[in-house]
């Protein structure tokens, strides 16, 4: 990386309200911002997740608390992101937030461990799992030469079509994430809807007993809840396209809040509508559980119905990522703490097209070297450490005396001591686990040796 000298931050203004060098036009409304963040969230998670969530608590009452109180700690965190992202509207959302919160040394690791780990990871996971169902809905097994090296090379194609959507306009890369917001959001209200009215008045649903002889223990429960938490990952995406939403001191708390809320909806009435329709017994073993349920509905065409949501779902994360992450090499170079070519904005299109070339290089590389598959789970615990830090940057800047937000979190400070602890949770979690113990370690390495990579580079005219 390159060693320019330090400058205040911008990101399309500086924290003084300068105009940045280098800035982003504000195209994005509140309907548009609300997409973001639920198609960014909503992915495969509702469609596989219950299974294993089922099978750690097989009761209808801990199945769903241990939804609801994943909602509650998702809400936690996007509740205190409503009043940093009103204050701090930029562009790069978290990056932002630690930058002004704890300084330049942990917005570069946050920004090092986005180009190491997280985007090329998450780019790769979703666009195979994309190709795979669409090959899968073709009649081929992707899971067989040559259509496992096709479904790579599709994986790969979608990556380098939905950036060039994204280069060519924001107006583009937004109108599709609300189209396949729509379509992913109604299949599953279609499929919910039907398990209301067809299957529920025929078995009376299954939520008795509600807690079975051995369905909860405090440990299964920690499990489950790591699966709802990834599960509702996501809703911290709209804040990295915060330079880019029109009045955004009104238009970003609500988006976050207004889109979390209805991630949390959609997901407690999935799962109602499954135990409407199957007991819990075959949720267990259901890999994907609405298929199993529209099937028993409506026959082949709630098969047919499911799969064309997944692979919507899918195809709109994909691209929420990609218009997301790149953000984040965006406000990076534009703080001089990266190549600052990485930092152009398109002359005809106004968007950060060199970013979004990056980020989906990055991502066909994984695709193209199979490794992401590796990195598919690390790519989460990655995350979550950045979590920590950007919603615990609420403390120091509540103590700035220019510190203005639009909305304030409520319940100040249990709100985002609720969050910060769940986090932690998790990763003290990962890090007992003998399965996850060494990745996680590995990536909490990755994340440290980006220290002397900092002072060595960026951080010596600092």
């Amino acid at each position: 990386m390159p060693s320019p000298a330090s400058s205040p931050a911008s990101s399309g203004a500086s924290a003084s309200g300068a105009p940045a060098s280098t800035e982003l036009p504000r195209q994005l409304g509140l309907f548009s911002a609300i997409a973001v963040l639920v198609g960014s969230t909503i992915g495969s998670g509702i469609f596989r997740s219950p299974a294993g969530i089922a099978d750690k608590l097989p009761g209808p009452a801990p199945m769903l608390i241990v939804w609801a109180v994943g909602g509650l700690f998702a809400l936690c965190g996007a509740l205190t992101l409503a009043e940093l992202a009103g204050a701090l509207p930029k562009t790069g959302g978290m990056y932002a937030y630690i930058r002004e919160g704890w300084g330049r040394l942990p917005a570069f690791l946050f920004g090092w461990t986005e180009l190491l780990l997280v985007r090329a990871a998450a780019l790769g996971a979703i666009s195979i799992t994309f190709s795979e169902y669409a090959l899968r809905g073709l009649g081929f097994d992707p899971g067989v030469e040559p259509f496992a090296t096709y479904a790579r090379f599709l994986a790969a194609a979608t990556l380098a079509l939905m950036a060039t959507i994204n280069i060519v306009g924001l107006r583009y890369g937004s109108l599709v994430q609300n189209v396949t917001t729509i379509a992913k959001y109604g299949g599953l209200m279609v499929i919910i809807l039907l398990a209301f009215a067809l299957g529920l008045p025929k078995t009376g649903g299954h939520f008795t007993p509600a807690v079975p002889p051995g369905s909860f223990s405090v440990g299964a429960f920690g499990l489950a809840l790591v699966s709802v938490l990834w599960a509702f990952d996501g809703w911290a995406d709209l804040s990295k396209v915060g330079g880019e939403v029109k009045d955004p001191r009104r238009n970003l708390p609500r988006g976050i809040i207004f889109g979390t809320l209805a991630v949390i909806a959609i997901y407690l009435l999935a799962n109602l509508a499954y135990l409407s329709v199957l007991p819990v017994e075959e949720i267990r073993t259901a890999r994907l559980v609405a298929a199993d349920v529209a099937e028993r509905l409506v026959g082949p065409v709630g098969v047919t119905i499911v799969s064309l949501t997944v692979l919507v779902s899918t195809f709109g994360s994909i691209n929420g990522s990609m218009l997301t992450g790149p953000r984040i090499f965006f406000a990076l170079a534009d703080d001089k703490l990266f190549f600052p070519q990485v930092a152009k904005v398109h002359p005809t299109y106004k968007t950060p097209y060199v970013a979004i070339l990056l980020a989906a290089t990055l991502g066909i590389g994984f695709v193209l070297l199979r490794s992401f598959e590796q990195l598919a789970d690390i790519f989460v615990t990655a995350s979550l450490v950045f979590y920590i830090l950007g919603v615990s940057a609420i403390f120091p800047l509540r103590r700035r005396p220019d510190w203005d937000p639009s909305v304030r979190v409520p319940f100040f400070p249990v709100v985002p001591l609720l969050f910060i602890a769940a986090t932690l949770f998790l990763i003290v979690n990962a890090i007992m686990d003998p399965g996850a113990r060494w990745g996680t370690l590995a990536v909490l390495g990755v994340i440290a040796a980006g220290i002397p990579v900092y002072h060595m580079t960026v951080g010596r005219k600092g």
